[in-house]
């Protein structure tokens, strides 16, 4: 089933009606200028921690255990590339 969507105002202002979606099961996706944002969705008390953990793994939320965090590349390597981009935000 797909995820019902919301705009940040209109989950604001039919927070009700979202609740009433995630009391069904269903999950609620909120975006901000189109972005999704967050997802509002019932909490599976069957499944607790351990299923939580898991489902975090399987996105690449969390890092397995015995994962070197030092073993990921990074994304730019071009010295500067920091201040460079701070300084076209604030330009």
């Amino acid at each position: 089933m797909s995820d019902t969507v919301y705009s940040t105002y209109e989950a604001k202002s039919r927070f009700s009606e979202v609740m009433r979606i995630v009391r069904e099961g269903r999950s609620v996706v909120v975006t901000y200028h189109g972005e999704p944002v967050a997802e509002i969705r019932p909490i599976d008390p069957r499944g607790g921690t351990a299923a939580r953990l898991e489902w975090l793994r399987s996105r690449g939320s969390l890092l397995a255990e015995g994962s070197d965090p030092r073993a990921f590349a990074p994304l730019a390597s071009r010295p500067g590339a920091l201040r460079r981009f701070l300084d076209d935000r604030h330009a």
